[in-house]
């Protein structure tokens, strides 16, 4: 590929800089389509940029530099982020669900988008230790102006516990209520997922409740945006192996889908391709 000459070096390294702190992330195959320059040319950019302390290099990509393994953004600062892959994620997502059986659902903002598309299938017993997904199906419930509430809307739990940053309900009471249930299919969101550390949290409580939830479920789904694959938080919850299904976007680069697809049972790539990825 050649390098695009219309940028001069810091310009494009300013404009990657801007990218990784809006989406709080990006992968090196994204910022050669998006610049329209070599592999080798990001990767050097990016060096140059984590020497300066900028950016923190991660496989295959980077993440700003304040975003440390501990580091827990609240809901509404992950909403904003991968819109239209979390919805599409989210259509894919809910298609693997039947009426009448038992739906786990753990917190963060995938999850919130997987709610929404469930509301309408019949009789769902659904168990959440997320405050926000809980509101999405007791909005659901609320009888319509003259009308009661509908036959076959969700039969919600929501587990008690401490509340995070993100709206989830963790702990001992959490884990108490999990422990006791069993789910036909548990859908999880994750803050990173790679080879090396599977699925992992910043949170350690939260680590732990997403343990429980995978004990308790027959099936193991987990939802994630392209811009997770790579990253790692501070505690992991599932290795890749514990994983059934694994629910992506297709901005999702064609070599991390192979090194996917080695790992894990099922990989379902959600949305249209990119314009111009090779089929």
């Amino acid at each position: 590929m050649a390098d695009n000459q219309n940028l001069l070096a810091g310009q494009r390294r300013a404009l990657i800089l801007e990218e990784v702190r809006r989406r709080g992330g990006i992968r090196v195959s994204e910022l050669t389509r998006m610049l329209q320059v070599s592999d080798m040319t990001v990767r050097r950019d990016l060096d140059v940029l984590a020497r300066q302390g900028t950016l923190e290099k991660v496989h295959g990509g980077a993440v700003p530099v304040d975003q440390a393994r501990t580091h827990e953004p609240g809901f509404e600062a992950k909403s904003e982020l991968e819109l239209t892959a979390k919805s599409d994620i989210a259509r894919a997502a809910a298609s693997l669900v039947v009426p009448g059986t038992a739906v786990a659902l753990a917190g963060g903002t995938t999850t919130f988008a997987v709610a929404q598309q469930l509301v309408d299938i019949p009789d769902l017993t659904v168990v959440t230790n997320s405050v926000r997904v809980a509101d999405v199906f007791h909005a659901a419930r609320r009888p319509a102006e003259g009308r009661g509430a509908e036959s076959g809307a969700a039969t919600v739990v929501l587990t008690g516990g401490v509340r995070t940053p993100s709206e989830t309900l963790v702990g001992p009471v959490a884990d108490a209520a999990i422990g006791s249930l069993h789910f036909d299919v548990l859908f999880l969101g994750t803050h990173g997922i790679s080879v090396e550390a599977g699925c992992s949290t910043p949170n350690l409580a939260e680590a732990e409740t997403n343990r429980h939830f995978i004990r308790s479920a027959r099936r193991v789904v987990v939802v994630a945006d392209h811009t997770k694959w790579g990253t790692t938080g501070l505690s992991s919850f599932a290795s890749l192996d514990e994983v059934d299904t694994l629910v992506m976007d297709a901005g999702l680069a064609a070599d991390d889908r192979e090194e996917i697809e080695e790992h894990v049972a099922e990989l379902i790539i959600a949305g249209p391709e990119p314009v111009g990825a090779a089929g």
